[in-house]
C-alpha cells in the first residue's frame, strides 16, 4: 500500500477476533504503532462507521482504509559532529570512526547531529546517487553504536560498495559485551528478522521475516558477562542486540532488548555495548583488499576494565 492510497476490502476469515489496529498492521504490512496511527486521525472506517484500534474485528466486515502521506524526509544540512574521526580518504571513498549518540544521515524524528551532516560541515564532497537525505551512505550503524563506517564519494564508488554489501562481500566485525555466557562459546545464529509484532519500534525474530546471520565467538569470559566477535552475513536493522537477545544473552546496557540494568549501572554502561570493531572490502575503483580497525572508545574501555578488574 503506497502513500494516499483508498482500499476497501473485507476482514479475511484468518483474521476473525483480532484488534483492528493487530488487523490492519497484517493486511497492508504496517507497524502496530502505524497502523493505531492511521486509525486514531480516522483513517480507517469499518463498515462505514468510525472504529477504535481495540475493536475487535469480525471476518467479512468491510474496511475502507486511507494511508496518509508519509513525513517529508529532512535534508542534511552542514553541522560539525564533535568526536567524528576520519579513519581513511581517498577520491573514492572515506572510512571513519562514529562517536556515541550519532546516526548515519537525518531521519524523520531525530534532531540529532549525523555522520552526513558532519561531513559536509567538513567540506566532504559525497556521492550524490540514492536519497538526497543520504548522500553516499551505504551501511548504518545505529545512534548508540559506535565504530567504522564506510562512505562514497565518487558514483562509481557508491554502486560498487552496494553491490558488495549486497552480495555479502563486505567483512564487518564488532565486539559486543554480552550478558551471561553463550553456550556454545562459538556459534551462528540464522534466524529471521521483522518489526517485532507489538509495533513499539523493536525488532524480533519472527518467521517469515528478512534472513539474518550473525556468527559469534567467545573472546573472554568473566562472571556476569562475555565479550564477543561478531561477524556479520547480512545487515538487518538492529540485527545482533536482536540475535543476542534471541539468545537470552542481551548486549549489556541494551534496555529495549531486556539487557539488566542493574549490570549497566555498576560498570557504567549508559547504552549498548556494541562497537564496529573492523571493516574490510575491495576498494571499489582500485580493486585491491582494503582493512580497516578502530580501537574501544573511553566508555566501553572503561567497563571492560572493570570486569577485567573484578
Amino acid at each position: 500500500m503506497t502513500a494516499g492510497d483508498h482500499r476497501s476490502m473485507p476482514v479475511p476469515d484468518g483474521l476473525e477476533g483480532d484488534r483492528l489496529d493487530a488487523a490492519i498492521a497484517r493486511m497492508f504490512g504496517l507497524s502496530r504503532t502505524r497502523a493505531a496511527e492511521i486509525i486514531g486521525a480516522g483513517g480507517v472506517l469499518v463498515d462505514g462507521g468510525a472504529a477504535a484500534k481495540s475493536d475487535r474485528v469480525q471476518a467479512g466486515s468491510w474496511l475502507d482504509v486511507t494511508l496518509p502521506p508519509p513525513p517529508s524526509a529532512p535534508v542534511a544540512r552542514p553541522e560539525p559532529v564533535p568526536g567524528l574521526r576520519v579513519v581513511y580518504e581517498d577520491a573514492d571513498i572515506i572510512v571513519v570512526d562514529k562517536p556515541v549518540g550519532v546516526v548515519a544521515h537525518p531521519t524523520v524524528g531525530w534532531t540529532g547531529p549525523s555522520v552526513l551532516e558532519g561531513l559536509l560541515a567538513s567540506g566532504v564532497r559525497l556521492s550524490t546517487s540514492g536519497a538526497a537525505e543520504r548522500q553516499g551512505i551505504v551501511h548504518r550503524l545505529d545512534a548508540n553504536t559506535t565504530g567504522l563506517m564506510v562512505l562514497a564519494k565518487s558514483e562509481p564508488a557508491y554502486s560498487a560498495l552496494k553491490r558488495a554489501f549486497k552480495e555479502r562481500t563486505v567483512d564487518k566485525r564488532y565486539h559486543t559485551l554480552v550478558q551471561g555466557h553463550p553456550d556454545p562459546l562459538r556459534g551462528t545464529v540464522d534466524a529471521p528478522i521483522d518489526r517485532h509484532p507489538a509495533g513499539d519500534g523493536r525488532w524480533a525474530v519472527v518467521a517469515g521475516g528478512r534472513p539474518s546471520v550473525t556468527h559469534y565467538d567467545t573472546l573472554e569470559a568473566f562472571r556476569a558477562a562475555s565479550l564477543l566477535e561478531i561477524r556479520l552475513e547480512t545487515g538487518r536493522t538492529h540485527q545482533i542486540r536482536v540475535h543476542m537477545a534471541a539468545l537470552r544473552h542481551p548486549c549489556v546496557g541494551d534496555h529495549l532488548y531486556g539487557a539488566d540494568p542493574t549490570l549497566a549501572e555498576r560498570l557504567g554502561v549508559r547504552r549498548q555495548w556494541l562497537h564496529a570493531m573492523r571493516l574490510g572490502f575491495e576498494h571499489p575503483t582500485e580493486h585491491r583488499p582494503v582493512e580497516f580497525s578502530s580501537t574501544y572508545p573511553d566508555d566501553l574501555a572503561a567497563a571492560l576494565e572493570a570486569l577485567r578488574e573484578d
